[in-house]
């Protein structure tokens, strides 16, 4: 364990921690201590985390046949059936041992020719709510009936994948690009789309628009297609809604072909409280992976929440996370609901004071957990990436274990699309203050690394609205042909780009975009369900708009492109902070530098100023590297973008130098300027 004078590092290198520093040693001792309780009975956190190999079905060929275990604890009796002994409920009965595992052996003699690959079975358990046929915990596929949408597990023979990504490695610190989609909802035609549709038609775009990682939303299979994926049932089952499992493979075989890292979007917060697909009450009482009654209730989410300081919940999430690494080769995770793992009030309070993130509305299991899978994670590869979704801010999240930490690559910069929305809702943008602005993108700590994003599917989904729909609205159904002249859909691109630069480049170290939003993609999102007539017309993203010449949505993709670009071959979000060099408030435009770079961001509506000059921190020549006012993003090309400009050099009272270029500095136009000696 690393320590200064027994002080942890998280608290010296903080002073503001010093009055607490009680309350987290305490936390990494639950963390130390538990970890080496693992290591002392498995050797290893990663041999630990090895549940998926031992429950479920699992082959043994010394006694050729098929084994088959579930944790029940209170179960009176249990039988598994399908379709392999005729759906008899009562046939096969399994025995437990005493420390509440079920299990049968069921032989080759008997049910070789029945127990094949595709069968479909369940248990039929008798607990204190009664005799149930439930879904086991450790399912590997679930079905859904087209008839009766009954949900089925299904017994799958692993056929062994032959991967072709070997030695594959995520993208460093600083340069994390990541494009957030959702499989179903990717295609352009009105269905639920696939994984292979996903991997031939998705992943070249991604790959095109210069992003090197994809985020997949609902992976994990969920029983209600609109909960976006975040009411899980099967957490060990890829969504059969897409395809099979070895497709899901073969896309994240591609993207990893392709160089792009695929992360999951992993939900431990909380799972789905059905009781005829999900894990709720599968052993008849209401404390397996929960606690008992309202304390295992998150009733802002109506479902069931983890009871994270049982241990054998714990290896159940630590085996998932091992899992999709695993078998699937995810290279990490973006842990959804964070905020409400931490805090038994999940977050619903201001966090106004220090002592919000030490009180006794801190679940300290959570954090022990959490710390527990990011070392599993990062035990596994080095390499891998974890994003906390937090709104909260807890200290800590982004620091080592070692080092008094929960040990998290990155942290979800959730404050700046919310600041983004509450701007264009309340504010005219001529009354925006750019103090304010640069204030909330610069607002984090150097050891929160953040991912930066002016908008997610949060914005997106149907009650809210994109950024591109908030600026310009209706008109986006009328105006967004080449032809048409319109000033509400004029400043709406200007500021559309403008807000994506800024993010971008100040807001963290790496970014995030949604899918379809780059090119301001004009609908909502609406999964299908009875309201609507079970329609998918809102549940899909209109690539053709993007690519359709005669429409400016391909102007507004094409800066997307740029700005990508620019940020990576500049190395942008490796770079720390952002310098300010200029807040001219009455004119609207800031000056920063980064990674070499010089950005002029005028956000005033009219403002367009011949020969403004401006303080540069080199002398020399600076050149136009990009300019958001550009007639091929969708921009006025009010200013040369191929001169060139050399700076006057000038004389302090007390003799020092300072240097000046002067440029034309265009309302609306984010303007990033190459120095060159």
């Amino acid at each position: 364990m690393k320590e200064r004078n027994n002080t942890l590092p998280i608290v010296a290198s903080d002073e503001w921690l010093k009055p607490v520093e009680g309350e987290i040693n305490y936390r990494h001792r639950l963390y130390v201590e538990h970890l080496e309780e693992i290591e002392r009975s498995s050797g290893s956190i990663s041999d630990y985390a090895n549940g998926y190999r031992y429950f479920g079905w699992q082959r043994d060929d010394a006694m050729q046949g098929w084994w088959f275990r579930e944790w029940l604890p209170e179960a009176k009796d249990v039988y598994i059936f399908g379709d392999f002994n005729s759906w008899q409920r009562t046939q096969l009965r399994l025995d437990r041992n005493r420390d509440g595992v079920w299990s049968i052996f069921l032989p080759d003699a008997i049910y070789g020719e029945r127990l094949t690959d595709g069968s479909l079975y369940k248990l039929h358990i008798h607990g204190a709510n009664g005799w149930r046929d439930r879904i086991p915990a450790y399912a590997k596929r679930v079905v859904q009936d087209e008839e009766t949408k009954n949900y089925t597990a299904q017994f799958v023979i692993d056929t062994p994948y032959e991967w072709h990504d070997e030695g594959f490695r995520a993208p460093k610190v600083g340069e994390l690009l990541i494009y957030e989609a959702h499989v179903g909802m990717a295609q352009e035609e009105e269905k639920v789309g696939s994984y292979v549709e996903f991997r031939d038609l998705i992943l070249p775009r991604i790959k095109a628009a210069g992003y090197n990682a994809v985020q997949l939303m609902a992976i994990a299979e969920h029983p209600y297609y609109g909960s976006f994926g975040y009411h899980v049932s099967s957490f060990f089952a890829p969504s059969s809604r897409f395809g099979t499992p070895n497709e899901l493979r073969s896309l994240i075989d591609r993207a990893h072909e392709m160089g792009i890292a695929v992360i999951m979007d992993l939900v431990h917060a909380h799972y789905v409280k059905n009781f005829d697909e999900g894990i709720n009450e599968l052993d008849g009482s209401d404390h397996l992976y929960s606690k008992a009654g309202d304390a295992g209730y998150q009733r802002y989410w109506d479902s069931k929440t983890f009871d994270y300081g049982k241990r054998e919940v714990q290896h159940f999430l630590l085996s998932n996370v091992k899992y999709w690494m695993d078998e699937y080769h995810f290279d990490g995770y973006r842990f959804d609901g964070v905020t409400s793992m931490l805090y038994h009030h999940h977050g619903y309070v201001d966090f106004d004071c220090r002592e919000r993130f030490f009180d006794e509305g801190v679940n300290r299991d959570a954090i022990t957990y959490l710390t527990l899978a990011n070392k599993l994670v990062h035990d596994l590869r080095n390499d891998a990436i974890t994003i906390a979704e937090d709104v909260s801010g807890m200290p800590g999240s982004c620091v080592a274990p070692e080092d008094g930490g929960m040990g998290f690559d990155y942290r979800l910069g959730m404050a700046i699309p919310d600041y983004w929305i509450k701007l264009l809702k309340e504010q005219k943008d001529e009354d925006w203050n750019i103090w304010e602005i640069w204030s909330v993108m610069t607002n984090r700590l150097p050891s929160v690394r953040t991912v930066a994003y002016a908008e997610s599917h949060d914005q997106a989904l149907v009650g809210d609205k994109t950024i591109a729909f908030r600026l310009m609205d209706k008109e986006m159904y009328f105006s967004m042909d080449r032809a048409s002249e319109s000033l509400i859909i004029d400043r709406g691109m200007a500021l559309h780009k403008l807000i994506r630069l800024m993010t971008i480049t100040t807001g963290g170290e790496a970014y995030l975009n949604f899918m379809g939003n780059e090119f301001g993609h004009p609908e909502w999102i609406d999964f299908p369900r009875e309201g609507n007539g079970w329609s998918c017309k809102h549940a899909r993203r209109q690539w053709s708009l993007a690519e359709n010449g005669f429409l400016r949505y391909s102007l507004l993709n094409e800066f997307d492109r740029a700005m990508i670009a620019m940020v990576k071959e500049y190395g942008v979000l490796g770079d720390g902070y952002p310098y300010n060099h200029l807040m001219d408030e009455q004119n609207k435009t800031m000056v920063f530098s980064h990674s070499g770079l010089l950005f002029v961001l005028n956000w005033h509506p009219t403002a367009s100023i011949p020969d403004y000059r401006i303080t540069v921190p080199w002398a020399g020549k600076y050149s136009v590297v990009l300019s958001s006012d550009e007639e091929r993003f969708g921009g006025l090309g009010r200013a040369d973008v191929k001169g060139e400009h050399f700076t006057t050099t000038h004389r302090n009272d007390d003799g020092t130098e300072y240097y000046t270029i002067d440029i034309y500095n265009t309302s609306r136009t984010g303007l990033v300027l190459k120095w060159e000696r």
